[in-house]
């Protein structure tokens, strides 16, 4: 009786290692893939304020491309909308991506715009922080994917259905692009698509540009290169 009582206590005690064991792991998981979407999220924060200043440059040149300057504007507020889930932030960042490249396909117009300084940095550091939500959403979907795994399969799934701990939603872009919202500055010719309507508000006002690369031969907020003649 004494030795059944032991085997009783020691397998009881065991499950309950095991529980707590499993519950830190899926915890220390939960964390992981929160701290991986907000390192995202600084970075879309910084895409939207590149993308901003980049409006504010071309429209110093191509002002009377009104309509593709509001697109760019309305999706990238719409981007902005806070209180948005992964794959809904991925679909507004879509959009945004899709209106970007009809901007830069309007630049290749100005031969004056595409020489700017500012217009080049913001190209850069533009690109730059696109690689940069590449590497973090890859991060991110890594420790989504983990994290999902244990919350659906057996044993470990008692666990999370007792505590509450649930699935966590991907960051992917939808539609045809499969990878992280990314902008090719270099689409001359290449098939825009036309502008449609984005959900969204007003703009907030474009912040100030950022600082230049040390590369740069002038300040980032500088423009060295007046605009065409005839041109707003």
């Amino acid at each position: 009786m004494i030795t059944a009582l032991i085997v009783i206590g020691v397998i009881v005690l065991a499950l309950v290692l095991w529980a707590v064991a499993t519950y830190n792991g899926l915890i220390k998981l939960r964390n992981l893939v929160q701290e991986a979407w907000r390192q995202i999220d600084v970075e879309l924060t910084r895409r939207h304020d590149l993308i901003g200043n980049l409006v504010e440059t071309v429209k110093g040149y191509a002002a009377h491309e009104r309509g593709t300057l509001e697109d760019v504007m309305k999706a990238r507020s719409a981007a902005m909308a806070p209180g948005q889930g992964p794959a809904q932030q991925a679909a507004s960042e879509g959009m945004l991506t899709q209106a970007l490249g009809r901007l830069i396909a309007v630049a290749e117009a100005y031969p004056d715009l595409k020489a700017n300084q500012n217009f080049l940095a913001l190209q850069t550091e533009l690109s730059s922080t696109e690689d940069r939500i590449a590497s973090a959403r890859r991060y991110y979907n890594a420790n989504v994917r983990e994290l999902n795994t244990k919350v659906e399969t057996v044993p470990s799934n008692f666990v999370a259905n007792m505590f509450g701990i649930k699935r966590e939603e991907y960051f992917e872009a939808v539609g045809e692009q499969r990878e992280a919202p990314k902008v090719d500055f270099g689409q001359r010719g290449s098939d825009i698509p036309p502008p449609s309507s984005y959900a969204g508000h007003d703009a907030p006002s474009a912040p100030s540009a950022p600082s230049a690369p040390p590369s740069q031969a002038a300040p980032l907020a500088d423009t060295t290169d007046a605009p065409k003649d005839g041109q707003a």
